[in-house]
């Protein structure tokens, strides 16, 4: 309202974008809430900023209960029963150069994964990606490819392969936290999301880990048969999980990658912001109230009388 009154304002990129925040925030919707979003959003839509619609397109395509007209309107395709999700388009290998190019270092992967997205943005998308049922994971990861956010660098072909090897022989002795580290380290991950991938009951985690390292699909299946006996044990998980990892695009991989990345950015920026917001402050308060005692301890304090100055 305050924007509205200011002459040569337009409020309707703003008005998009809160609509959106408060829409997602709440995991299902009465029919008169959907409705209502539906007429404000698909006339706001139109009226918007590319940029806008861009970043509306990317939180909604990782929502569960984004109204079917939303999106047809932004271009995303809602699941459907027996309909086969498409494969995204494969994405063009580098043209080769003369001389061989420098691996990345470590660090280097690390700041480029952190600036792949906004914290607060992958926050969300880890934390909705991990409160998700099955079949909304499966929607996520599919709608994760035809979002407009930056993906994460491949891992090197030769750090993916050394890391499957040393996986598959993790999995084979059931060792889980050489499983997590190895996860952790080649992934570039927080051990903290390492360890909830490796926790994850559904599985859907560990498919977007080792699709990210381009493991064969044969590899995988052996890690599920041996790795997570609750679900080697289940013909159906590991034929559901097996359908979709083969269905599972590398750039929805590389994605989610990158908003677990910098999921961590945002839990540090959370832990410490109001600590040392409120401490400034509070030495601030504790410094301007301090008096000093007019007689320090242990002093006793002259009595003067008469008009000579002496002192009794």
């Amino acid at each position: 309202m305050t924007l509205s009154r200011r002459e040569g304002v337009d409020i309707r990129p703003t008005l998009l974008r809160v609509l959106t925040d408060l829409y997602v925030q709440a995991k299902s919707h009465s029919g008169d809430e959907e409705r209502q979003f539906v007429e404000l959003a698909s006339r706001l839509i139109d009226q918007v900023d590319d940029a806008t619609r861009a970043a509306v397109k990317a939180r909604l395509a990782v929502y569960p209960g984004t109204p079917a007209p939303i999106m047809q309107k932004l271009g995303l395709l809602p699941a459907q029963e027996g309909r086969r999700i498409p494969l995204a388009r494969e994405i063009p290998a580098p043209a080769p150069e003369a001389a061989p190019a420098r691996s990345p270092t470590e660090a280097e992967l690390r700041m480029a994964s952190n600036m792949s997205m906004q914290p607060k943005d992958a926050a969300e998308i880890h934390d909705m990606f991990f409160r998700a049922t099955a079949s909304e994971r499966a929607l996520i990861l599919h709608n994760l490819a035809q979002t407009p956010l930056k993906a994460a660098p491949r891992i090197p072909t030769a750090r993916a392969k050394r890391a499957i090897q040393i996986l598959e022989m993790a999995a084979f002795a059931q060792d889980a936290e050489s499983f997590a580290l190895e996860l952790d380290e080649s992934l570039i991950l927080p051990a903290r999301v390492a360890s909830q991938i490796v926790d994850d009951a559904g599985g859907e985690a560990l498919a977007v880990a080792a699709r990210a390292l381009d493991m064969p699909s044969a590899a995988f299946q052996r890690i599920l048969l041996f790795f997570k006996p609750e679900i080697g044990s289940s013909v159906n998980t590991v034929y559901r999980l097996s359908r979709l990892y083969d269905r599972l695009s590398e750039r929805s991989a590389l994605v989610m990658l990158a908003a677990w990345r910098g999921s961590t950015l945002a839990v540090t920026r959370a832990k410490y912001q109001s600590s040392l917001y409120d401490g400034e402050r509070q030495r601030a308060r504790a410094t301007s109230g301090t008096s000093r005692p007019a007689v320090q301890p242990g002093a006793s304090p002259a009595i003067r009388t008469g008009t000579g100055g002496s002192d009794r």
